[in-house]
């Protein structure tokens, strides 16, 4: 799946959008809103995006994760191996769940105070009032969710992809 980022200046221009979209078989889980306006897009009934789209929470705990699995894999792994200290087989594997557990909870706690790293290079647009529209597609319809909005929405501006799919060590979106 990519994910399509456009900005818009109108809370009605991004019903208009939403309302085409819909009537093209993009679904509300495959499109997203971020506005400072969060009532607008109440009263304008437009899927705004969640908080899992808005903060960095999903790559955080992927990648608190992926630490707690190395680390465990450092630490856990050779001591299960010797005989220093004598536990059973399910003690060990119990420590190890525990280290990949610990870091991905850990993790999120730096992620759920931080904004999106998608949705970063958008703050001040988003500020000064503008809203961002993220179309999620798979790869193969994305030209034509591209000419939809080239023309029926030429105010739409596309302003770069990614992909739909978190990536714990990514920092930035694809420019267009």
């Amino acid at each position: 799946m990519v994910r399509l980022f456009y900005l818009v200046s109108s809370i009605d221009s991004a019903k208009e959008i939403s309302d085409d979209l819909h009537e093209h078989g993009v679904t509300d889980w495959r499109f997203h809103i971020v506005s400072k306006d969060e009532a607008g897009l109440y009263t304008h009934q437009l899927h705004s995006a969640s908080i899992l789209d808005r903060t960095d929470l999903p790559r955080f705990v992927e990648r608190g994760a992926i630490i707690g699995f190395v680390l465990a894999l450092a630490i856990v792994l050779p001591l299960s191996l010797t005989d220093i200290v004598p536990l059973p087989a399910a003690a060990w594997v119990a420590m190890f769940a525990f280290m990949v557990a610990a870091g991905a909870w850990i993790g999120g706690f730096g992620g759920i105070q931080g904004e999106n790293y998608r949705i970063q290079p958008f703050h001040e647009d988003i500020e000064a009032g503008k809203h961002l529209i993220m179309v999620d597609t798979p790869k193969e319809y994305v030209p034509k969710v591209k000419e939809l909005m080239t023309k029926n929405h030429p105010e739409a501006e596309l302003q770069g992809k990614d992909s739909s799919f978190n990536n714990p060590f990514a920092r930035k979106i694809t420019p267009t």
